[in-house]
């Protein structure tokens, strides 16, 4: 058995983790391609090191570019690498051009594909996202739904049940692994003079969001709402795109927003299961709260996370002018929620059904 691990960003990295330890663990011969698509290797490299990671025996640092620009690059080159290192089966990971590449590229190749976190849907097809994770669900030979819901998606959209397996998300492994090596190797709270539970942290990253002037300019209004109410910080490790828009804009960061550097994932870790509540457009933060038990709030109109809003972890709030409200209404409702993505053994299940 020899497996390919494709991936290209930083989230598959993270939820990509757990199987490559597993692999590891169980002696599975197996290699990890790298894309590219955000970073090139030499810029990912330090990240493989701290979450303890052997390094990719591919890179094709494809850089950015537009969709078909960048998904081309990836198709060719990894085409030409599994022609030349064949392996019994492709995994794929979420919904990026990297997955669509590589499940396509493999597809055509008539080599399997497991398409790990299969199933979101966030029923919004002006997501590139969305067409990606759709696509790579209808040619993929094993599907790994982190959910029963997940499931219930691909049986409506007609796709055979015995390809489908239920097995919970890989990010439970990833947060629960990883946040041990963080715990041993950081002071986060500490450095940022920080208190658990004193402050709110948000990320703002969708082009929804960063490109839309009214729309970032009610985002900044609600952390000034949350500040005036809870008189606690809002952390912001703003990504320098969202800065650079913010300032193209002519808006200003409002009082008791501490914007800060972008932090690595470990450190991040660390800021999520000290913050009071997250403000967020992003998916995986949205399921990263749930499983800390941090109420979460989504700075977006939709969600391919439904499940954390029906276990009572998150709510939809898009760009809502009254976000100190449902900030108060989160806050107070609790953390006593069931985790609906698993016990943190979902790469032990997909590596056994592969090995099945």
């Amino acid at each position: 058995m020899k497996i390919a691990i494709i991936l290209g960003t930083r989230p598959e990295i993270i939820k990509m983790s757990p199987l490559i330890r597993e692999c590891e663990m169980q002696g599975i011969g197996y290699y990890i391609l790298h894309t590219g698509q955000h970073y090139s290797f030499e810029m990912d490299r330090v990240f493989f090191e701290e979450l303890k990671l052997p390094v990719p025996k591919y890179n094709l640092d494809v850089g950015s570019g537009s969709h078909g620009e960048q998904t081309g690059k990836m198709l060719a080159g990894i085409e030409e690498i599994l022609l030349k290192d064949m392996p019994d089966i492709v995994l794929v990971q979420g919904d990026t051009n990297t997955v669509l590449a590589g499940a396509l590229a493999a597809s055509k190749l008539h080599i399997k594909v497991g398409h790990v976190e299969a199933g979101l849907r966030s029923f919004d097809r002006s997501m590139p996202e969305e067409i990606n994770r759709i696509v790579a669900d209808h040619i993929s030979d094993y599907l790994f739904a982190p959910t029963e819901n997940s499931k219930g998606h691909m049986l409506d959209e007609g796709i055979p049940e015995e390809k489908i397996f239920v097995t919970g998300n890989t990010v439970v492994d990833a947060v629960y692994q990883n946040l041990e090596i963080s715990k041993q190797t950081r002071h986060t709270l500490s450095k940022l003079k920080l208190k658990k539970g004193e402050y709110f942290l948000t990320t703002v990253h969708r082009a929804e969001n960063t490109d839309n002037k009214e729309r970032l300019s009610s985002i900044l209004n609600g952390f000034e709402q949350i500040y005036q109410t809870f008189r606690l910080p809002v952390v912001f490790p703003a990504h320098p795109r969202t800065v650079k828009m913010i300032n193209k804009f002519g808006l200003k960061i409002p009082g008791g927003t501490k914007v800060i550097e972008p932090v690595g994932y470990l450190d991040f870790l660390q800021l999520e299961a000290g913050a009071k509540l997250i403000l967020t457009d992003s998916g995986g933060l949205q399921e990263e709260g749930c499983i800390l038990g941090i109420p979460c709030i989504t700075l977006r109109d939709n969600t391919e996370r439904p499940e954390t809003v029906d276990a009572g972890a998150n709510i939809i709030a898009g760009v809502n002018s009254n976000i100190a409200h449902l900030a108060k209404k989160m806050a107070a409702s609790g953390t006593n929620w069931d985790n609906p993505y698993g016990s943190g053994n979902a790469a032990e299940l997909i590596i056994y059904k592969i090995l099945d």
